[in-house]
């Protein structure tokens, strides 16, 4: 059983979510604005937040960016905004996933499922800590330092450091990337990836050439 907060500033769509979640064995709370969201994923320790995007006081975009600041929880946003632009946005966020409105609610359970499963499978993973030079990698804190100096990535840009890391010298599609790390098939495109490899390079300075591109390929980790 998952703790899950569930934002929207319609009732009716927070109460079938509610009833399917809870019908799961999922524990559910509630928020009708972003000030509210805000105010009790700080407060209190949640497995897994589905934010709407569209909501008064605080929109989805700027209560997940406020949330990300002290808490690395999950986060499925929904919208009927579908465009490209707003999904990569909030992939770049550092969000899990992002559904279209209109959902079906079993649909998006399945999605949580999977996301919480993704995390329990992460939390699990034996500790290790790699080293290349001076960038090192804490796989079980998720700690990431450069010259000594602590790196902070969004929740994303961890898991495709670790997984390009843990794989090193191994090439990888950007379709295989998008299906191993986010886990489904992808509403967006390849450029997804390219932007987290581009935000990925710049937090590690000096050793961005870690992260090399490969024409027509994708991308590996060689150090």
């Amino acid at each position: 059983m998952a703790k899950l907060l569930i934002a929207d500033d319609e009732e009716k769509i927070r109460q079938v979510i509610r009833e399917y979640a809870e019908f799961t064995g999922h524990e559910v709370e509630e928020a009708a604005d972003g000030m509210s969201l805000v105010g009790l994923a700080k407060l209190k320790d949640f497995d897994l937040l589905i934010v709407d995007v569209m909501m008064p006081k605080l929109d989805g975009f700027s209560a997940v960016k406020e949330i990300r600041k002290t808490k690395d929880v999950p986060i499925i946003m929904v919208s009927a905004r579908g465009e490209e632009y707003d999904k990569l946005f909030g992939f770049e966020l550092g969000i899990d996933d992002y559904v279209v409105k209109p959902f079906s609610p079993k649909e998006l359970m399945a999605r949580v499922n999977a996301v919480l499963q993704r995390r329990k499978s992460h939390k699990e993973s034996e500790a290790k800590v790699l080293t290349f030079s001076g960038l090192t990698i804490n796989i079980q804190s998720r700690y990431v330092s450069v010259d000594s100096e602590r790196v902070d990535l969004t929740p994303k840009e961890y898991d495709l450091l670790f997984f390009l890391a843990q794989n090193r010298n191994i090439a990888f599609s950007r379709d295989k990337l998008l299906s191993d790390i986010w886990g489904y098939d992808f509403y967006g495109d390849d450029r997804t990836i390219d932007t987290h490899i581009k935000n990925l390079r710049s937090r590690l300075g000096p050793y961005r050439d870690f992260i090399v591109t490969l024409r027509g390929v994708g991308y590996k980790f060689e150090a």
